[in-house]
Order: structure tokens, then C-alpha cells, then sequence
């Protein structure tokens, strides 16, 4: 059976305080960690998890940090490593709530921190603006460590920096974390069809568009490249973002490297069969299972998609 990973918006932690129904994500939530509110009983990330069991024991936690008065973020980024809601969730959930059978999977960029919604640090010269790769990997670097720290099984960068798989395996193992796994986001393409999940976590680019560091949708052999590399670097399992439209690239990943093969299953994939099926275009249990098993027939091992929960519920019954 392959595994179907939950994705949730904002860590859930004990002081958590209120929820928000997402607009472009039909029965998806953000929830929101309220600093220094006094204990709230729900232990959150792993109870969502855990009646997902035997089918999904694993999840996957985002976070956002929070817009100041002025709608800016933090330019400096010291949010991604120092008190993030991901490295809080997880260390509340670790120390409250132990629950070795969940595997808590980190996602480790940068965008949702950054005042301009780029997954690296920036400069702008002109009309034209790079992002810098080396500075970029030192924050996620120290973004992996800490969520580590904080007791995550595996760290996954979706940040599609060079080098950073390595820089990240070389930190963890310096730091005693060398059964901390790292799950790269090998091939995550350029697409539009990350829109929903970037309107639900306030982070698209306030300018230009990260095709210069995301991947050419056209382009095979550079995705055979990547996920080459990052296996060499360390990675215990790539990934392939999006899923459907490079359904022949996680093919031939998995015929290629035959290593441990993740697939992401997107927002904007997601929000297309709501709505179809909303109209009653499709009938969504059904559409869902032939996707899903498309996927696992093309020859992924993990899928991360936002029906986790319905998938148990279908297959079980």
C-alpha cells in the first residue's frame, strides 16, 4: 500500500486558538499558534495524524509566519529557525503527546518567511532581481537543524536551491542527527498550479516569479539531473512536484534511480476536482481513486495529497 501523507497549513500546537477556512481550498484550514496563551489540551498535529493510521502514518507540516500591521514580513528571515510555528508544533507534539508509529515530516523553505515571497534571499538590481543560492542554503541549513532539534523525523527542502540537500545532510550529521532523513523536492517544476496553496499561506512573490530557480516544464533530462544530484547529496527520497502533468517524469525517476519515490499531489490539482465535483461534473470519491492509483501505478511510493484522511476512510471501508 502506498503511503498517503497528510498536509496541514500551520503547525497545530496546545495554545492553539482559532482556525481560518481557506478560500481557494475547499475543506482545508489554516491554524494559527496564538504566543504565550496559557495550555490548551489539544495536542494537534500528531492527533490529526494519528487516526489516519494504518494508511497514512506520516505528515507533513507548513507554516506561515504571521503579517505584521503593515502586511510586511520579516526581511531578515530570523523566524525560519528561531521560534517558526513548525519547530514549535513539533517540539510540543514530541514532548506531549509521543507517538513513535507518526513519522513528522518538516517542509524546510524559506518563502513564507520572506517579505517577498521568494524561497531564498534576494537581490534586486534594477528591473532585474537574482536570488543568492549560497546565502539562500545557509538559512535553510540552520531551518533543517532546527526543526530537527525540535524532533522532526525527516526535513524536506522545497526550496530547489543548488547544493543545499548536501549542506543539510553534512549539518544534521555534525549535529548527532544522523537518523534525521531528508525527503528533497527534487523535481518541483514552475507551475500554476500552486496557486491555491500560495493564496492559503499568504507567501505568492510580491514580484517577478521563481522560474529561475523552479524547474522548466518542457524540460526531462534537467529533472533526471536534479534528482541525480540530490541523491548523490544525501536525499533519502526525492520527490516529483506536481504530480499529473509529470506523471512520465516520476515514471522515469523511479524506473532510473529506483530509490525511494514521492510524488505531490498540489493544491491547484486538488482544487480542480472540488470544483468539478462541487458542480457535480465528477464524482469526487471515485476521481480521487483512479488518481491515486494512477500515481501509484507510474510508480510512486509516497504520496502527498490533501484527502490523507477521505483515502483511509475509502480504502478501509
Amino acid at each position: 500500500m502506498c503511503d498517503f501523507t497528510a498536509k496541514t497549513h500551520r503547525g497545530q500546537v496546545a495554545n492553539l486558538r482559532a482556525n481560518l477556512q481557506t478560500r481557494s481550498l475547499a475543506a482545508c484550514e489554516n491554524w494559527f499558534i496564538v504566543h504565550g496563551a496559557c495550555g490548551d489540551p489539544q495536542p494537534c498535529a500528531i492527533s490529526f495524524a494519528r487516526p489516519i493510521s494504518p494508511h497514512t502514518i506520516s505528515f507533513c507540516l507548513f507554516s506561515s509566519a504571521k503579517r505584521s500591521t503593515n502586511g510586511v514580513r520579516s526581511r531578515a528571515c530570523r523566524a525560519c529557525f528561531n521560534s517558526p510555528p513548525v519547530k514549535l508544533s513539533i517540539k510540543h507534539d514530541r514532548h506531549r503527546t509521543p507517538c513513535p508509529e507518526v513519522v513528522a515530516i518538516t517542509d524546510v523553505c524559506l518563502c513564507e518567511y520572506m517579505s517577498h515571497g521568494h524561497c531564498g534571499v534576494t537581490r534586486i538590481d534594477g528591473d532585474h532581481f537574482h536570488v543568492l543560492n549560497d546565502q539562500s542554503v545557509d538559512l535553510l541549513v540552520k531551518t533543517a537543524l532546527s526543526h530537527a532539534q525540535a524532533g522532526a523525523d525527516m526535513v524536506a527542502p522545497s526550496d530547489m536551491m543548488d547544493g543545499r540537500i548536501g549542506a543539510i545532510r553534512e549539518a544534521l550529521d555534525a549535529n548527532g542527527f544522523a537518523e534525521t532523513g531528508i525527503m528533497s523536492y527534487a523535481a518541483k517544476f514552475a507551475s500554476v498550479f500552486y496557486g491555491p496553496f500560495r493564496d492559503a499561506a499568504e507567501s505568492p512573490p510580491q514580484f517577478g516569479d521563481r522560474r529561475s530557480y523552479q524547474m522548466d516544464s518542457a524540460n526531462a533530462d534537467e529533472a533526471l539531473r536534479e534528482v541525480g544530484l540530490d541523491i548523490d547529496e544525501g536525499a533519502d527520497i526525492i520527490m516529483i512536484k506536481p504530480a499529473l502533468p509529470y506523471i512520465d517524469i516520476l515514471w522515469r525517476v523511479r524506473e532510473r534511480f529506483r530509490k525511494p519515490t514521492a510524488v505531490y499531489h498540489v493544491s491547484g490539482e486538488y482544487a480542480m476536482i472540488k470544483a468539478a465535483a462541487e458542480k457535480g461534473i465528477v464524482e469526487e470519491r471515485a476521481a480521487v481513486l483512479e488518481i491515486m492509483t494512477s500515481l501509484k501505478r507510474a510508480g510512486a511510493d509516497i504520496i502527498v495529497t490533501y484527502w490523507a484522511r477521505e483515502l483511509a476512510e475509502w480504502i478501509s471501508a
